[in-house]
């Protein structure tokens, strides 16, 4: 396990904090969207304030450490290594206690090919310490909108963990799972696990419209974001999401084993 001098030093070689790969134009460009209440970057999130451009920028300096000056329109952006620690303190905390009370939890990711490892890692121990692992809605399809229009998805798990995958598609993790930040995976499955008369989950651990999503229906969520989704910061700072650890989301899933030995650690379920 590392600690938290080892830690940092990981999350800035690694990319995960410091100097990231998320381009600041991008980042802005969704700032100004989130203001606009594009539902793109909404992820399933209806804010209750106005959340101006400025409000956003500021939010987002405040938690992510990026520049709030609204000038500094280019180059990578930066991520404060201390306040992901901080955020991954918060986040462990939460899943240690859903861990102690044996919650029923719900796992997602919108992004299969880099963070299913550390989500499925986390499932595998809650469920070892007796939380019931909930995978409603196994192979439904959704019909989520795409940049190349409407695409009909299949709601899969894998570990435990729910992804969306291409029709007709099966298999092993990695095969056919596709990339989304549509909150209407995660409504799916509340809304079969609500019609088989099943446990809803009382913790959704997750990304993108998994948490937003989860958390604009009153169900408590934790998750990971990137400076250019700033949705799950909102929903944290009013009060709709638990925890939110900023980091960049799109490298290497080698690069998140020790993130998921932290949390594991901190939350008292390490091996």
């Amino acid at each position: 396990m590392l600690g938290t001098g080892a830690l940092r030093a990981h999350l800035i070689e690694a990319r995960l904090a410091g100097t990231i790969a998320t381009m600041r134009e991008k980042s802005l460009r969704r700032y100004r969207l989130f203001s606009a209440r594009d539902p793109r970057v909404l992820l399933g999130l209806d804010p209750e304030g106005d959340w101006a451009f400025g409000e956003v920028l500021r939010l987002m300096g405040q938690e992510c450490g990026i520049s709030v000056d609204p000038a500094h329109t280019s180059g990578p952006d930066v991520i404060d290594p201390d306040r992901t620690i901080a955020g991954l303190d918060r986040f462990a905390d939460r899943v240690g206690a859903a861990a102690r009370r044996r919650m029923p939890v719900l796992l997602g990711t919108g992004h299969p090919h880099r963070l299913l490892e550390f989500y499925a890692t986390l499932a595998d121990a809650l469920s070892s310490a007796g939380c019931p692992v909930l995978t409603p809605a196994y192979g439904h399809r959704v019909d989520i909108a795409t940049r190349f229009g409407v695409r009909t998805r299949v709601l899969d798990y894998v570990r435990g963990v729910a992804v969306m995958r291409e029709t007709g598609v099966r298999g092993a993790a990695g095969t056919g799972g596709v990339h989304t930040h549509s909150p209407l995976p995660v409504r799916t499955a509340l809304d079969a696990a609500a019609a088989t008369a099943g446990p809803l989950p009382a913790l959704v651990i997750g990304d993108h419209g998994w948490v937003c999503g989860a958390g604009q229906l009153g169900i408590e969520a934790i998750g990971l974001a990137d400076t250019d989704d700033p949705a799950l910061f909102v929903g944290q700072a009013e009060g709709r999401v638990s925890a939110v650890v900023p980091l960049d989301d799109g490298v290497g899933a080698v690069h998140y084993r020790p993130l998921t030995g932290y949390v594991l650690n901190r939350a008292r379920l390490s091996q």
